[in-house]
This record gives structure tokens, sequence and C-alpha cells, in this order.
């Protein structure tokens, strides 16, 4: 009998085996994308709302690039879905009627077999939202598309791709409405019994196990939805103010920050491998030997010329030239080997002081990955205005705490014509705007770490959104510092001693923004020892104009200056800082040719995320995380 226009029967995989599969065209095999339970856009065979089902099936339809199984994200199922179910609500005897026809696809949350096997419940989910679809399949919907067991499609972990109709669900009962399905389209297995990503809630340690799976699990998914988000609102606010965006190099021969921890980028071990892997350490005597050789090779190359000199036009002379010298080659290649492992016993070409010669390294010099893409910013910002990078950096600390990872990402802003009160200015108004962007656009996700990870995020969020920075010079936080000290007692106490000059701990910083100010704060004009020999000096010959933006909760958020602009000044400071100043000659150059007031800030991509979310470490702001002893995924 011939197959019904739009039935198929499922495709099994198995561990990557195909089980079976008896599909046709991808256009029968799955139906389109309806509402109200028509056909097609067709608005006049819904049930009800027509015009809403043909508007949604326009705007929110399926996915412009899921065309194989013309899928619909179940975020724009449950969005539609629940404005749909909700103007039912007062209506008698609606509860069999089809708000919607979809196709979803996605990833098994939970589920289980009831009804002893007659029908299954499934939350499904894709990612694009923290909110499951429900989805209930009876045991004849899973026979007629190939699926014998419902156990099969239950499994946490297992992959699927269902089509039905969503309906309401009875009154009194939790969910408002599930997807009863029709077709089963795609199902990839997944053994229970041995899935790493268990149900229930499980340890953020163990899951930095399974990093390439981690991303199913409610917390890390909405980290990601949050960091997305946060991208997006990086780039709108930078774009909206005219900035341009700007890819700075992760590769440089200087370290901006001047500490000295930046991971070296070199081919030097693999080429001392190579030689000491390729060519023995000889004596004396079988280096003598191999010269001896090379010698004699020599010799019967003069030979076979003389021959050839002698007779021009015979071709086996020829030959015998030609082979001799591949010999004398090959021999002398042997012994300029030899003496280079000679010469570099453990692989390595030395400087007469027993140091690392790095002019044969690839670029020529010692070169490292970058911890910042200031100072290239600036040499952008001083031909085009206003800039910024958004890139990743790296930092070979040592450090397993949890505000430190040795890749991250960076947001730095670089603005000419500027000074310190333009950069202050810059940076409360992108933290406002990233906040406000998340209480707009990521609402179900903020909710859901307000529940599960800090009860205070949200209120903390709201709070900068709306409030205007307080502003401090770093004299001032300290007189106020200093006073609170004397007061305290006990256990209370600093546990950092506070004095002019000190560099504020978090315990400092946080108790300014949390309880002193009780809002975010901006610090500035720190003393010059505590900051980059690049901020500029202020007339007092004591501090920089630097700043810093203090929050509730975080301490530190945002780092920041003015620039120096003279040249003088920049390298007696680079001279005080012991810095090679052959290595900043291009950024010298900025102040030769052209200079101008100008400014910039650093704010950490994931520290944003931590402040935002509640989440405690960076780890888990991190898709694939880089620390001490891991590079996994």
């Amino acid at each position: 009998m011939e197959k019904e226009k739009g039935l198929f029967e499922v495709e099994l995989y198995d561990g990557g085996k195909k089980k079976s599969t008896s599909m046709d065209k991808i256009e029968d095999k799955v139906g389109a994308l309806t509402l109200g339970g028509g056909g097609g856009d067709d608005a006049s065979s819904g049930h009800s709302g027509p015009q809403q089902a043909a508007e949604f099936s326009k705007t929110k339809g399926k996915e412009k690039y899921s065309k194989l199984f013309n899928k619909t994200s179940i975020c724009d199922v449950v969005q539609k879905g629940s404005s749909l179910a909700e103007q039912g609500d007062s209506s008698e005897n609606c509860d069999d009627e089809v708000l919607l026809t979809c196709v979803v696809c996605g990833w098994v949350k939970t589920g289980r077999v009831a009804g002893g096997g007659a029908f299954a419940f499934i939350e499904l989910n894709d990612g694009s939202t923290p909110v499951n679809l429900q989805i209930m399949v009876t045991k004849e919907a899973g026979s007629a598309s190939g699926v014998e067991e419902l156990k099969q499609i239950t499994s946490t972990g297992c992959s699927l791709a269902i089509e039905g109709d969503l309906k309401r669900t009875p009154k009194g009962t939790k969910q408002k409405f599930e997807l009863k399905c029709t077709k089963i389209a795609y199902v990839g297995a997944c053994d229970g019994a041995t899935y790493p990503i268990a149900k229930k809630k499980t340890t953020f340690e163990f899951l930095r196990s399974q990093l390439h799976l981690r991303a199913r699990t409610n917390t890390i998914s909405a980290v990601a939805r949050v960091r997305n988000a946060l991208a997006l609102a990086t780039h709108l606010f930078f774009q909206q103010n005219g900035f341009l965006y700007v890819h700075t190099p992760i590769i440089g021969t200087s370290d901006a920050e001047g500490a000295g921890e930046a991971f070296m980028v070199t081919t030097l071990p693999a080429q001392a491998d190579a030689l000491v892997k390729g060519q023995a350490l000889l004596s004396d005597e079988e280096l003598a030997s191999l010269e001896a050789a090379a010698s004699a090779a020599g010799g019967e190359v003069k030979e076979a010329k003389t021959a050839l000199k002698e007779d021009p036009k015979n071709p086996d002379l020829k030959q015998q030239v030609a082979q001799k010298v591949a010999v004398l080659l090959a021999s002398k290649e042997k012994v300029e080997l030899a003496k280079q492992r000679r010469a570099q016993p453990d692989g390595f070409l030395r400087t007469k002081d027993g140091t690392i010669d790095y002019k044969k390294d690839f670029f020529g010099l010692k070169s490292y990955l970058c911890v910042s893409g200031q100072l290239q910013g600036e040499a952008y910002a001083c031909a085009m205005s206003k800039i910024y990078t958004f890139g990743p950096t790296f930092r070979a600390e040592n450090s397993h705490t949890t505000r430190h990872a040795a890749e991250f990402w960076m947001i730095e802003p670089e603005i000419a014509f500027a000074d310190l009160q333009d950069v202050m200015n810059c940076a409360e108004d992108y933290v406002k705007f990233c906040c406000d962007y998340l209480l707009k656009h990521c609402a179900d996700d903020m909710a859901f770490f307000n529940k599960m990870i800090d009860k205070k995020c949200l209120q903390r969020v709201k709070a900068v959104a709306e409030s205007s920075f307080a502003r401090c010079s770093y004299t001032e936080a300290i007189e106020i510092l200093e006073k609170e000290a004397k007061r305290r007692k006990g256990k209370k106490k600093f546990v950092n001693e506070v004095f002019w000059g000190c560099d504020l701990a978090s315990e400092h910083e946080r108790f300014l923004a949390e309880e002193h100010f009780k809002c975010p704060t901006i610090l500035y004009n720190y003393p010059k020892e505590i900051k980059a020999f690049y901020m500029k000096l202020n007339p007092d010959g004591k501090t920089v104009a630097a700043m810093d933006v203090l929050v509730p909760g975080v301490g530190e958020l945002v780092g920041g200056s003015q620039r120096e602009e003279s040249y003088d000044i920049l390298a007696k400071k680079m001279e005080a800082a012991g810095l090679d100043a052959s290595e900043y000659g291009w950024y010298m150059d900025l102040r030769k040719y052209g200079t101008v007031p100008h400014g910039g800030f650093g704010l950490g991509f994931e520290r944003l995320i931590m402040f935002t979310t509640g989440v405690e470490n960076i780890r888990e702001t991190l898709p694939f995380p880089r620390w001490p002893g891991n590079a996994y995924g």
C-alpha cells in the first residue's frame, strides 16, 4: 500500500550507526509548521486565532537554517503557546483545541513511560530557552514512526525531532500546555547507564570533567545565553556610540601589564627535540671520521669533474659527477648537523651567557600571548578616534582561585581627544547598558539565576541599571576606610591593612560599594606606584589619572585611565619601571607623531558574567575554561 504523503518511519541512530531508515523526501516526511491545526500558512484552516497563527508562521515559524526538519525553536513555541493558552483560559471545553502545529528538535532532559507503556511524557530542550517543552507521546504515535518501545526515547540525553499539536492541558495541572506528538522524525539514542550528566543536580566540579556535555545542564546553558546576550550588548553599545571594532593581535613581544606572567610563543622546543632525536651526540673521533668522509667525497667530485672536462659529451661521466656531488652534499650536511648537536647538547642554541638565543625563533625574538590589546588599541584610536577591542587574552598566572583563568576575554575601548572624565562616563554608561539589556532580553535566565544561584542577582543588576554611580578619589576612599577600620573590632575587622599607597583589597572595594555608598562607585586618582607605566601622571606628581569601577557583590569590575601622552614623561616612567624601551619603540612613536590626550578602560568579560549571574567561579562562565593543569576540550 502506498504510504500516505507526510508519513514516514523514524531514523534511529545508536552509537553513530543507523539502525533503520525509511524516509521520503524531507518536504514530505515532516509537515510544514502550521498554526491553528491547518496545513501550511493558510490562516482560514485554523480553529482559533487564525491571524495570529499566520503571523507566527511568517515571523517565528520554521527556522531559516533548519530546513532538514522544518523545525521551530522551543523558545518560540513556548512563547507563542503561552500567549495562545492564556487567551483561552476562560473558555469552556477548549482543552482539545490545537493552538499550533510544529516540529521541535532537542535533547531529553527527563522522560518517563506511564500508563503501562501506553504513553510517555518527555521534557525536551534545545538550548534556546531555560524552559523545557513537555511532550506526550502515545504508543500508537511511536509505532507509526518506527519506535516500538517508548523507553527508547525517554532516556536523558536522547535527541529527538518531534512533530505534534500544541494543546492546553486540563485545568489544575502545572503546565498550561503540552505538545501532543503525531510523528517522531528522528531519534539519537543515548545510553542512560553510561551518560554522565545525571537528571538530578550535580556539582560544578564534576561538570568541569565533562566540558563537552555540560552545556546541556540548566546552569551552564543559561550562562551561555547570558554570555551571548552580553556579547551582543557590548557590540550594540559601542557601535551605537560610534566606536570602531578593531581586532588586536593575540601574539606580541611586550607585556602591556608589566606583570611578567605571559605565555611564551616559541617553536624552539620542537626544533630542539628534533635535533636531539635526529642526531646523536658524537665524540671527537666520530666527528673526525665524518669530516674525513666528507673530505674524501670532495676529492672524488674533483676527480669526476676532471674526467668530465676531458670528455664533456660523455653522458656516463655527467651522471657520475651528479651522483658524487649528491654524496658530498649529504656528507657535509651530516658534519654540520653533528657540529650543531655538539654546540647544542640540549638542543637549544644559547648565547655567551648561557641563555637561549631567540634570534633563531619563529619571530626572531621573544614573543608572548598577549595579556591585553590595549597598546595596539591606542595605536588605532590615535588614527580612528574611537575604537574598542573584544577578544581573548591570556595570563600564565599559576592561580587556582575562583576569579582567575589562563584564557579570558577582555573589552577594551580607547578614546582619542578624551580625558579621565570621559573614560569614567563611558565605563558607567557601558555597564548600565549591559545590565539593562539583560533585564530586557534574558528575563527567564535571570529569573533562573535569581532562584537557583544568587537570590540577590536580579536586585543587584536592576540597581546598577537604574542608579547613578558614586565617584570618589582614592585619597577620600582611604580616609573613609581608615575611619571604618578604627570603628571595627573583633572578627569584623579588615583582614588587610588600610593606608595611603596600599592596593585596595576586595573587602575594601566591596565595603565602599555595598555599605558606604550603597551603589556602584568609581574610584579615581590612584598612587602612581600601584598602577601601570602608561597611565597619565597628575600635576601633583604622586597620583595618576586612573579609575576603577566598583560594584556590589564583586568589587572591581572595570579598570581604566587616561594614557600618558607626553613622550618625555612616558620615557622616564618606562625607565623607572625597568622596561626595555626598544620593545616599545612603536608605542612611543604615538607620542612623537601627533600625540593627543586619550584614554580607555578594560573590563574582564567573565567577571561581568559573574557579577550579573551570581556564578561564583570563572570556570563556569567560559565554554571551555583553561586553568593550570587543564586544557581539556
